[in-house]
């Protein structure tokens, strides 16, 4: 996936004028053009859909339909309808666990039978999201022939396909060309910068907030009319005053990491001995992500000493975050290293409120010891420290 509200006139016409419409008027500021939601943000009204399509600029729905070949999104079906009525251009994307070819196709059948049963219109997208720890371990090569195949198959279903996946793997564990793809990646700095512009979409924020919703969101900017095509909509005008002032507010929340000191490499596991911040920069200035409580395991790639702390960076999907260890004399005041853990792997149909009810967690604190809020999706085969 701020909780924030959101002008200028100008005399256009012509190529101008819908130039304008579909870029919008804040140029600055990357925009709300695209929500993505699924089970994980629970029933979602029409009336919270108008909200971000009036007050923040959102222009389309991307919903999850399934995962695998055995999990159906069970809020696909309201998702999809909520947004219609509320006038967004609705499109759909599959979680993938394909290694061959054969398994795309599989899964692309099990997504087109979910979309059509889930009422996603003929004409709208049907993404294949690439992310899994499956597809890491494979070759370019072979994440690209499965790819293919998903999104052939996919097309019989009389949906328009497209990859989702991370800006650290795009051209890299898969291929994604000018003019495709819908590509993740979350920068420190906004004002002023444009990521994936040559692509679809740029999911640019998994963490943003509207005014009547519960919790984080995904939120994309689109290039291209790529996922607001193939079907009609009935998008009516928006707050322009509040689409402004909102996206600037999102946009405030990222940081840039202070450059003051050298980092290092430092490949370590941490286990929490107090709740730490962990934040979008090494800066005690740089905006919270989420509260890790006591007990999170936190694997690093690197360190600095800056600031007066010593600071650890953190992978993760799209990014890395960023937390105190300790002083600047380099004494691990909040964390000891190594740690023993018991395991849950998820099940068809799991989510975060059942493990965490499973295993006496509140599911906040079962996913941030994970690494994850409570928004990232989990799959069938994925461990999780619950211990």
């Amino acid at each position: 996936m701020i909780r924030v509200k959101l002008k200028s006139k100008l005399a256009l016409t012509g190529a101008a004028t819908m130039a304008a419409l579909f870029l919008g008027l804040n140029a600055s500021a990357a925009r709300m053009d695209m929500v993505d939601v699924s089970n994980n943000n629970g029933y979602m009204s029409n009336a919270e859909y108008v909200s971000m399509r009036n007050e923040f600029g959102v222009k389309a729905l991307t919903v999850k339909i399934s995962e695998g070949t055995t999990f159906k999104d069970g809020y696909a079906a309201s998702n999809i309808a909520n947004g219609q009525v509320a006038g967004l251009y609705v499109n759909g994307y599959h979680f993938a666990h394909y290694t061959t070819k054969a398994q795309a196709i599989a899964e692309a059948d099990f997504a087109g039978q979910a979309a059509q049963a889930a009422g996603l219109p003929v004409g709208a997208v049907l993404a294949t999201d690439v992310e899994a720890e499956e597809q890491g371990s494979l070759s370019q090569a072979a994440n690209d022939r499965n790819n293919a195949a998903f999104m052939k198959e996919i097309q019989k279903f009389g949906y328009r396909a497209d990859i989702y996946t991370s800006g650290s793997w795009a051209n890299n564990k898969m291929t994604i060309k000018g003019k495709t793809g819908w590509v993740a990646g979350y920068p420190y700095v906004m004002a002023g910068q444009k990521w994936y512009t040559n692509n679809n979409a740029w999911q640019w924020s998994g963490s943003a907030h509207f005014r009547i919703s519960y919790g984080g969101f995904d939120v994309s900017q689109l290039y291209t009319d790529y996922y607001t095509a193939g079907q009609k909509s009935t998008v009516k005008p928006t707050d322009k005053d509040a689409v402004k002032t909102n996206n600037q507010e999102a946009n405030k929340h990222t940081s840039k990491p202070s450059a003051s000191s050298k980092w290092v490499k430092e490949t370590k596991t941490y286990t929490l001995k107090t709740a730490v911040k962990l934040r979008t920069g090494a800066s005690t200035s740089s905006r919270s992500i989420t509260i890790l409580p006591a007990g999170t395991t936190v694997k690093t790639d690197q360190a600095i000493i800056q600031g007066g702390y010593r600071w650890v960076r953190q992978p993760r999907f799209s990014g890395y975050g960023y937390l105190a260890t300790g002083p600047a004399s380099n004494s691990l005041e909040y964390v000891k290293t190594g740690a023993s853990h018991t395991y849950y792997t998820v099940k068809p149909g799991d989510s975060w409120w059942s493990i965490a009810h499973r295993n006496g967690l509140n599911m906040t604190t079962l996913a941030s010891q994970n690494g994850k809020t409570i928004y990232t999706t989990i799959y069938p085969g994925q461990r999780l420290v619950v211990r």
